[in-house]
């Protein structure tokens, strides 16, 4: 049985408990916080991200966090901030900021559920699958203006440059 057939038959899952059942099927890492909340490690190519959604019930929604550590130089931030803006103008699900304070990259996301309506378990999937899939494509890029001395346009061009298939 798929991990997403035997939820078909449940109405009034948590959706927390699709992500637990998700990160076992996956065999990630996680940690059960809060009835509301989950944490996970989630590996890449280019790092482990650490994914944290929670549920809110008073505005229904599923919240997203996915984060790596990064700790660019003082005087590269404006170029860091320069690609992020960059970045989210490319962004159509989801958004990056840096968290100064804990030298954190953050790719956020809230799937609003008003109204009683459920994500299912593939929604879900997608979503992780989503952060994972933003924060690699453009890990490379957050490097570049920080640590290879690129300006912003050469790094995002990285980014825009997406391999199709395998050499």
């Amino acid at each position: 049985m798929a991990a997403t057939e035997h939820y078909l038959e449940h109405e009034d899952l948590h959706p927390i408990d699709i992500v637990e059942t998700l990160a076992e099927h996956h065999d990630w890492d996680f940690d059960r916080v809060a009835d509301d909340q989950i944490a996970m490690a989630v590996e890449g190519q280019w790092r482990t991200y650490s994914i944290t959604l929670a549920w809110s019930p008073f505005d229904e929604t599923l919240r997203l966090i996915c984060t790596f550590e990064m700790e660019p130089p003082e005087d590269k931030l404006p170029k860091l901030y320069e690609a992020l803006n960059r970045t989210n103008d490319m962004c159509w699900n989801g958004a990056f900021t840096y968290w100064h304070e804990q030298r954190l990259m953050v790719y956020r996301y809230g799937l609003v559920l008003a109204g009683g309506q459920m994500a299912g378990p593939e929604q879900i999937n997608r979503l992780i699958a989503s952060a994972v899939s933003n924060a690699e494509r453009y890990y490379p890029a957050f490097q570049l203006v920080t640590w290879g001395d690129r300006d912003v346009e050469s790094a995002m061009q990285v980014a825009i440059a997406e391999a199709y298939g395998r050499a």
